[in-house]
């Protein structure tokens, strides 16, 4: 999957088609930096319409804004694919709505029945079950101050490591729309050395770079540790980080949600164990 991610440009860059394998598409292809472009008859909101954004549930349940110019990241929102474990499914007479989750958070996506699929239903496709998994395409929607998706498609999940490749494809988008082009922080932390020093902010005084400033002292420990232990591609659990620090499993588990919350590290196996994330 190409979202034409480009070096310099001052952020510019491409946009090609995706459809993650759903069938029928889902209407858009890429994201579009700033999802603010003007065509030719200046028309911005139905370039921004044609943009699609993998985010995670709870990137939309914090989205700002409200329906329908939602923003995440400071940039419009239009359609939007995540992946989660389908927790209820409930059957109406004009609708199907599903409750996910992806691990962030919970929301409900609801999928309108058209009359004549209901009629002639396609029985060659698998269905969503509940506590499987699915990828779904859709619109943020409000509606009673609650949030919900719209959902164009839901479809189950055949191979599950799709589920990993979209959370770290979410979180390289969050990435290059909060901190640029990818290699903009080597240059950032190139510009930062003076005389032989290096501004603590840039993550060289302590020895770790990717690591953004203001961290707690605890969360330093927690991604110096990720970084320089050997593991496997599972990365480390919290148990271990915990026996090799001497540290208390709590506080190793709010640095976490530091380092979480901040993208730079992300759960494999399970919500206990992490690794480093390299952008």
């Amino acid at each position: 999957m190409d979202y034409g991610y480009g070096g310099g440009g001052g952020g510019n860059y491409n946009t090609t088609t995706t459809s993650y394998g759903a069938q029928g598409g889902a209407g858009g292809g890429g994201f579009m930096a700033g999802g603010s472009q003007d065509n030719a008859s200046g028309g911005g909101k139905s370039a921004r319409n044609d943009t699609l954004r993998p985010v995670t549930i709870k990137q939309l349940n914090e989205a700002s804004g409200h329906d329908p110019d939602f923003k995440v990241d400071g940039h419009d929102l239009a359609q939007v694919t995540f992946v989660g474990q389908i927790r209820s499914i409930s059957s109406q007479t004009t609708n199907t709505t599903y409750k996910l989750d992806d691990g962030t958070g919970t929301i409900e996506a609801k999928v309108w029945i058209d009359s004549d699929s209901a009629e002639n239903p396609d029985t060659s496709k698998p269905k969503p079950v509940e506590n499987g998994y699915a990828r779904l395409f859709g619109r943020l929607k409000e509606f009673n101050n609650r949030r919900h998706v719209g959902a164009h498609i839901i479809r189950p999940i055949s191979d599950f490591n799709e589920v990993s490749y979209h959370m770290l494809e979410a979180t390289a988008v969050h990435l290059h729309f909060t901190r640029g082009p990818p290699g903009g922080g080597a240059n950032k932390a190139a510009g930062a050395q003076t005389n032989g020093t290096t501004d603590a902010g840039s993550g060289g005084a302590n020895g770790m770079s990717g690591i953004p400033s203001g961290m707690s002292g605890a969360a330093s420990k927690v991604y110096n540790c990720l970084r320089t232990s050997p593991q496997s591609n599972e990365g480390l659990h919290v148990q271990q980080i915990a026996t090799t620090l001497g540290m208390q499993i709590n506080d190793v588990e709010k640095a976490g949600d530091e380092l979480l919350g901040n993208g730079v590290i992300y759960t494999t196996v399970d919500d206990h164990t992490w690794a480093i994330l390299d952008c």
